[in-house]
């Protein structure tokens, strides 16, 4: 069909030499027929010069005339689909010269039209299904301070309170015991403050907005540090090139893991290292506090689950090693891509 189609447009064009070669060997059939004295005069030759060229420019001039109409619907046709207007079509007649072009173009504004109203509704689903993750996860964060809040500082403050409730028939009975009970009402009301503390630096997380991972990282996890008596250790090594979705997964995969060092390792040194490796960045995070067995992870799974979520979405994976008393170290990959390699997957993406 396809070159019936080509073949149908070449024998139309075909058709405009013929036909001037047709006028013209009729008039040179003509002229030495009837005409074959008059041969020897140049203005008569002039003259028919002139007849046969002009005859053949009108032979063009509406042959190109047709071709040209043709040309500007196609023409006109894709501004119009340039423009937004995908339900734009060219109108096709039995017999058409561009009638190959035309069908095409349909075929094609008709494909356009119809992933284009696709994506509409791709991105109206994915707007409505973004809303209800934020709401989602507004309400997940809500219920996790909640519980976080129930565990640690509640439980402290519920311990403080029946200690110093119990400490004047303490006194009254056993005055050698009260500076004791003093002291652990101190110990308990420090790391009372310090949960508290950390609870609240996680609702009010710093932002990477134009800042580097680097750059945030070196203001922030010196600040965290101080602020939960850590000695911590950073060492950042990233190209420039690094991808924001990369930056802020590793940003809040960090906060994870240095919350769950807070509440569960009992460490006092961290160390965070992120590096570039031959085909993965790297992201490390290790303590020296009590460590754990793997039977136990269950118990402290929901921190642990989130990270591995978060770098399973940019195709990466965490592993955790552990040991009672010997700490807890998580290390976290994600794999690197070059320019190259991107740029042929969205080239086989799009064929």
């Amino acid at each position: 069909m396809y070159k019936f189609r080509i073949f149908n447009m070449k024998w139309q064009l075909l058709n405009y030499f013929i036909i001037s070669g047709l006028l013209t060997v009729s008039s040179m059939y003509i002229v030495l027929e009837h005409y074959r004295e008059k041969l020897d005069y140049w203005e008569f030759r002039m003259w028919l010069v002139i007849t046969l060229f002009t005859v053949c420019l009108i032979v063009g001039y509406f042959a190109t005339r047709r071709w040209q109409r043709k040309v500007d619907e196609l023409h006109v046709a894709m501004l119009e689909l340039s423009k937004g207007n995908f339900s734009a079509r060219i109108e096709m007649e039995p017999i058409e010269p561009f009638l190959y072009l035309y069908d095409a173009f349909n075929n094609m504004a008709a494909q356009v039209e119809e992933r284009v109203h696709l994506l509409q509704k791709l991105g109206e689903a994915e707007a409505i299904r973004d809303q209800e993750l934020t709401e989602n996860a507004v309400m997940e964060e809500r219920r996790r301070l909640a519980r976080d809040l129930h565990d640690t500082v509640s439980q402290e403050l519920f311990a403080i309170h029946m200690s110093a409730s119990a400490l004047p028939k303490v006194l009254e009975r056993n005055p050698g015991a009260a500076p004791g009970m003093m002291d652990q009402l101190i110990q308990m009301s420090h790391h009372a403050q310090k949960q508290m503390r950390g609870l609240i630096s996680q609702l009010r997380p710093i932002e990477l907005k134009d800042s580097s991972l680097q750059e945030a990282l070196e203001k922030w996890f010196p600040e965290y540090c101080r602020t939960h008596e850590l000695q911590g250790q950073l060492e950042v090594s990233l190209p420039e090139t690094i991808s924001e979705a990369i930056e802020h997964q590793f940003f809040l995969i960090i906060q994870e893991g240095l919350a769950n060092v807070v509440k569960h390792a009992s460490a006092k040194e961290v160390r965070l290292t992120i590096f570039e490796g031959e085909h993965q960045y790297v992201l490390q995070i290790q303590d020296d506090g009590q460590g754990f067995e793997r039977r136990d992870i269950p118990s402290a799974s929901h921190g642990l689950s989130t990270m591995r979520e978060r770098a399973q979405k940019l195709g990466g994976e965490v592993t955790i090693d552990s040991k009672v008393g010997s700490g807890t170290r998580i290390r976290v990959r994600i794999p690197k891509f070059s320019s190259v390699q991107a740029q042929s997957s969205q080239g086989g993406s799009n064929e």
